[in-house]
């Protein structure tokens, strides 16, 4: 990856932290939960998510938020446990959550619709906060503005990344890649 310094430094750190977990927590290291980036389409975030999983070395999981959708009453609230489920027994893993902020679109609002995404919300929102296992999430989102404030969150993440447009040091260094 070109560019993205500080995102790049921080995943080694906390690579670092996650392959060597048993010593981090006899210091008292918490587990690293996860990391939300966000920035403009086309910018790097999903390049980081499989670099992490890659720097990590363990599997990337991909959560299509899409696809647990159901057309039945109750089966997307199961989709997103078998999914959170699989997560969980594949870890040591990077979970990639693509486009978060169009998996939660239209929390808040009225309809049935609505309470099933709210649902499926409250139930990411646990996991997310409770989990023990090592399944480090990397969210991406291209508009940080229609996420719902209750995933920012201190403690929901471990941080927030914005992704721009790269500067002339940061597309040279791209093109030499």
């Amino acid at each position: 990856i070109g560019g993205l310094d500080n995102l790049k430094t921080w995943l080694r750190e906390n690579a670092v932290v996650f392959k060597n977990i048993n010593e981090a927590k006899a210091f008292g290291v918490d587990t690293p939960k996860g990391v939300l980036i966000a920035g403009l389409p086309g910018c790097g975030k999903s390049l980081s998510a499989k670099a992490a999983a890659a720097l990590f070395s363990v599997p990337l999981v991909r959560m299509d938020m899409g696809r647990l959708m159901g057309k039945y009453v109750g089966e997307s609230e199961s989709n997103m446990r078998k999914a959170i489920r699989l997560a969980e027994e594949v870890s040591p893993c990077v979970l990639w959550i693509d486009e978060m902020e169009k998996a939660f679109a239209g929390l808040g609002q009225g309809g049935g619709g609505a309470e099933v995404i709210t649902r499926l919300f409250g139930t990411f929102l646990t996991w997310l906060q409770e989990k023990k296992s090592l399944a480090f999430v990397v969210a991406t989102a291209n508009d940080i503005g229609r996420m719902p404030p209750e995933l920012l969150r201190k403690g929901r993440f471990d941080e927030v990344f914005y992704v721009d447009l790269p500067n002339p040091e940061e597309r040279k260094k791209i093109l030499d890649i």
